[in-house]
């Protein structure tokens, strides 16, 4: 095998001469880093979302009262810290952390579409909304039906994730 002196520092054996006896990286790691790369894009949209629905939420309060928010205000930010959770799972590959993050992020979603829908309904039920009310509305309902949409790819993605990152079955 004929190696070369590289000037840029790289070590000897590294030329691309050993092509032929190297090992092959085996497909469920590959996906995990795709899916870990996917996962951690998620998580970005998702918190932002999360922190737009707080602000949104908390000027909103300012004007209604911060009791009638309070229920609102604390699952997104309980829907924040598993968003937490669940990347420093992503990172360190911790399968418990990952699950526990999908229990918390599902309660938090499902009491927020199920305040989104309170809110509409005793919204319409009110006597003929003014036409500036309907559009003070629309941003909170928009958010939540974009982050039920964006935690549903952030599950099965993260489903996806731990089933790679699991030891696979051996057949007896």
């Amino acid at each position: 095998m004929q190696q070369r002196l590289s000037a840029s520092g790289r070590p000897s054996g590294t030329d691309g001469y050993d092509f032929s006896y190297r090992m092959v990286v085996d497909s469920r790691y590959q996906k995990v880093a795709r899916t870990k790369s996917i996962l951690r894009s998620f998580f970005l949209v998702q918190a932002i979302i999360l922190l737009l629905g707080l602000v949104l939420l908390i000027f909103q309060s300012a004007s209604e009262g911060l009791a009638s928010r309070v229920l609102e205000i604390s699952t997104t930010a309980c829907g924040l810290i598993s968003l937490i959770i669940g990347e420093l799972g992503r990172k360190r590959s911790r399968v418990n952390m990952l699950r526990f993050f999908m229990v918390a992020s599902s309660i938090a979603v499902s009491l927020l579409m199920f305040c989104a829908i309170r809110k509409g309904s005793g919204f319409m039920a009110a006597k003929s909304p003014s036409f500036w009310e309907t559009i003070l509305a629309l941003p909170e309902v928009a958010l939540a039906v974009v982050g039920l949409v964006f935690h549903l790819f952030i599950i099965g993605y993260t489903v996806h994730l731990i089933a790679n990152m699991s030891v696979p079955k051996r057949a007896s």
